[in-house]
Order: structure tokens, then sequence, then C-alpha cells
């Protein structure tokens, strides 16, 4: 089961949980390269490079003895989901791609079996992030020119094992990183972190998490009589992903849109305000066949939906 990360800062150095993600993703990982390199061995040289600055909750490289030295290497063009918020239900794992290109000295061999790349989003602040996401795998790249790749991953949310709060739904900020091991082990006793090469960039893009949402509708009565009343009802709901289901959006502007029958188009009708539990009810005058909609734009926590039109016989 996947748990919501902790974030804890400690003085001089910033707590491997700061970057975890739920424990099932600290399981082996694909480098870059192909080969496997756990997330384990990633924290440890995070660690060594943050650890230096003698500031609590720093994310920042240091230039020490007991740090990495400064890779030769950086990302850009930066796409998360295609330019697209990432959508989350309540309970199926949502996987995004990533694109990024990868910028390195000539010396630099990325298509080593220990060399990574790693693309994150966090929600908060760089320094102390308040909880991040990134992908089951490492991106891979392929090598484009001798100091370029192109590079692809995902990024990774599983909110029915409850890795999300509500609160995560808005705006997101990516920061990469890269690391070559230079055939250092880790786990060795003589683990050499100097000879560990690491690059580290914030704010290399941005995206949205959103709360997926639901809207519904239903006109009646049907058939009805030409310049009788019909009742337009419906409900705007989006996902809680502390309870794992769904709840109504209140407070909302919902406009209520009609397409007269052999129409292409609907046109805005009235704006309809959502009430408790995200009830939309209102009414209008019967006139002539078509259908009835609902349309919500979104917000920056919740995405845009449309209800299914529901048709309505005015005889």
């Amino acid at each position: 089961m996947r748990i919501r990360a902790t974030v804890a800062a400690v003085t001089g150095a910033l707590a491997l949980s700061a970057f975890a993600v739920p424990a099932a993703q600290a399981d082996g990982t694909t480098g870059s390269a192909g080969s496997a390199i756990s997330r384990a061995d990633a924290a440890k040289v995070l660690d060594a490079a943050h650890a230096p600055s003698g500031k609590a909750g720093s994310r920042m490289v240091a230039a020490e003895d007991d740090a990495p030295y400064a890779l030769d290497a950086s990302v850009s063009n930066v796409k998360i989901n295609g330019g697209k918020a990432i959508v989350a239900g309540t309970t199926k794992k949502v996987t995004v791609p990533t694109t990024f290109t990868l910028t390195h000295g000539a010396d630099v061999d990325i298509t080593a079996p220990d060399f990574l790349v790693e693309l994150e989003i966090h929600k908060g602040s760089y320094a102390d992030p308040e909880m991040t996401l990134y992908g089951d795998l490492y991106p891979t790249c392929k090598v484009v020119t001798t100091t370029t790749a192109s590079c692809k991953g995902t990024i990774d949310a599983y909110p029915g094992e409850g890795q999300l709060l509500n609160s995560d739904a808005g705006a997101w900020t990516a920061n990469a990183y890269a690391i070559a091991f230079n055939g250092q082990n880790p786990d060795a006793l003589d683990f050499d972190v100097t000879k560990v090469g690491f690059a580290e960039q914030a704010k290399v893009g941005t995206t949205k998490l959103q709360r997926y949402s639901k809207l519904t509708v239903n006109a009646s009565p049907e058939p009805v009589k030409k310049g009788k009343t019909i009742t337009v009802t419906g409900s705007l709901t989006r996902a809680n992903w502390e309870t794992n289901k769904y709840a109504g959006y209140t407070q909302q502007s919902v406009k209520l849109q009609f397409k007269k029958k052999g129409a292409s188009t609907y046109a805005d009708v009235k704006t309809v305000k959502s009430g408790s539990a995200g009830a939309l009810k209102t009414t209008v005058k019967a006139a002539t066949d078509g259908y009835f909609r609902y349309d919500f734009a979104g917000t920056s926590t919740t995405p845009a939906v449309k209800a299914a039109g529901d048709f309505v016989d005015v005889q």
C-alpha cells in the first residue's frame, strides 16, 4: 500500500523523507541507461549534497569535502502531461508523461549504467515541499548529440491508496536532478561521494493537480407541452482524495445550456449556483424540442466538465 510521505527538515540537511514518495515507489527502479538504481542509493547522494549547506531545509548544493562534485548537466524544454493538468479520481492510479531535454558536458557519460536523471513535481516551497511526486521508474534518455539527449518519463500518483490530500490540488512546480555514480557503490564501505557527480535545478516547469469532476443533468417532465415549465436538475461533484468518494462541489457557477434539435452547438440559457451536495436546480419554459445540459468552467483545483445532453420532447 502506498502512503503519504511526510516531510522533515533537520539542521544542516534535508531529511530523506523530503524526497520520498509512498514506500512502494522506493523499490528497485530503472535508471536512465536502463539498469537498476535504487531510490535509497540516490538518496545517499542527495543527503550528502544538501547537508553541507548549513541551512535547515536547504536543497541547494554546497561544495564541501564530503559532498558530490558539481556535475555539468541541466534540463530544459520540460513538458508535463503535454501541458495539460494532471487530473486524479478517487481510486485509479494516474500516470502522465513527461518529456525534457538533457544537456551535459562532453565528459559526462549518460549511457553509463549508473547514471540517472530525475524529474519531480512538488507542492509547496522548493526547500520544504509539502508533497513530492515522480515516476515509478526513472526517465529514460536517448542520445541526440555528444552533449544533448531527449528524455521521457512519467509522473505517477495513487489517490486510492492515501497518497493525496484534498489540499494537494492546485499548482505544482517541477525540479530535476542528475547523478553520475562513476562506478561508486553507495553500499560499499569505501564509497567516496566526492567522486560522484550531482546537479540539481529548481523551477524547471509547472503543472496543476486537479480533483476529477462529474456533472449530471435531468430535464423533466418528458414530454412537455409548449409553454409549460421544465425543471432542470443536476449535480456537480468532485473527487475527495481523503474519503475516496465523490462529494458535492458547492457554491460554484454552472451554466445551463440548450441545443435545439438539429443544431450543432449549445447556447447559454442562464447561470445556476450549486447548492448543498453540489445540487443544481432551475426552471425554464418549454419552447421547442432540444437538449439541456449543465456546463462547469472549472477552477484551479477542479477541471471543467460538461454533462451529457438530456433531450426534451416539446409537444
